[in-house]
């Protein structure tokens, strides 16, 4: 294919037969390539449209794999490849950052010893909940984001924005989690050793509702990378380069997206590409809950 892409652009400056030579492709081959250009495949059309409607929604942040089984919920069977070549006659290109290096570090806190220790997958929802803080910026100044998913198909249960990053702030995301999962008893809650969590309003907190506190070593990441992945995914996915205009905007639109699109659409690879929610639907149905 970019063969054929180059020989086009050459053969307004060469005779199309030197051009042909020079990449060795035979002209009859040339020329059905043009005739197929030529010619508008409806289906084709109609699955690079719900490409480009899938990648949009996504705020450019998807790319093949994502957009593969975006489309495949909706009943559209496509191969990668075939979206990739769709992607790119679109000029869809996915914002994805690459790897990063992280430090390590591995003092643990006395009283709060790192009882998760990187062990990320548990067999039901409501054994583990991880907890985390990231910074946003709306209007003019940087507001504060907490934010709690239990561990088990790694599902947002509770968030809170402030433009203070204080204890008050991860007390109100607990409680949004308490009460939207029907008040668990004995759960585990892992967050790092931020002074918010480790405040006695938060413990007190935490002690109330009957739960085992865990916190990562100091300075590495890599205790709560299931946190760590779910701000990345927030911030290079959907949070505007500018940031927000308002406070109320930033509200409105990371709710939206952790809540119902994080939760709901958006595929997940710690769950074989399906969306928090579903895996605990699926979960309630090979369980006979209702």
């Amino acid at each position: 294919m970019e063969s054929y892409q180059l020989i086009d652009q050459l053969s307004e400056q060469e005779p199309i037969d030197k051009v042909c030579r020079a990449f060795d492709v035979k002209r009859s081959s040339y020329y059905d390539y043009r005739r197929s250009k030529a010619q508008v495949n409806p289906c084709r059309t109609h699955l690079k449209n719900q490409v480009n409607q899938a990648f949009r929604e996504s705020r450019s942040s998807a790319g093949t794999r994502t957009i593969k089984r975006l489309l495949a919920d909706n009943g559209v069977h496509a191969g990668r490849f075939l979206i990739g070549c769709l992607m790119k006659e679109l000029g869809l290109t996915c914002k994805q950052p690459g790897p990063h290096k992280y430090k390590q570090a591995a003092v643990e806190r006395l009283d709060i010893p790192n009882h998760l220790n990187r062990e990320f997958t548990v067999d039901s929802p409501d054994q583990v909940w991880c907890g985390d803080i990231t910074y946003i910026w709306a209007g003019s100044r940087w507001v504060y984001l907490a934010v709690v998913i239990d561990l088990y198909a790694r599902r947002v249960v509770g968030w809170a924005l402030s433009d203070r990053a204080d204890a008050n702030l991860t007390i109100k995301a607990l409680d949004d989690a308490y009460h939207r999962r029907g008040r668990p008893e004995g759960l585990m809650f892992h967050s790092d050793q931020g002074s918010q969590y480790s405040s006695l309003r938060f413990r007190q907190r935490l002690w109330r509702y009957r739960f085992e506190q865990s916190m990562s070593r100091r300075g590495n990441c890599w205790d709560n990378a299931p946190m760590e992945r779910l701000f990345r995914s927030l911030k290079t996915e959907w949070v505007p380069n500018s940031g927000y205009r308002s406070i109320t905007e930033a509200t409105m639109d990371i709710g939206w997206y952790l809540m119902t699109y994080y939760n709901q659409r958006r595929p997940h690879a710690a769950n074989d590409g399906l969306p928090p929610a579903v895996k605990e639907e699926n979960l309630k149905s090979l369980s006979g809950i209702s």
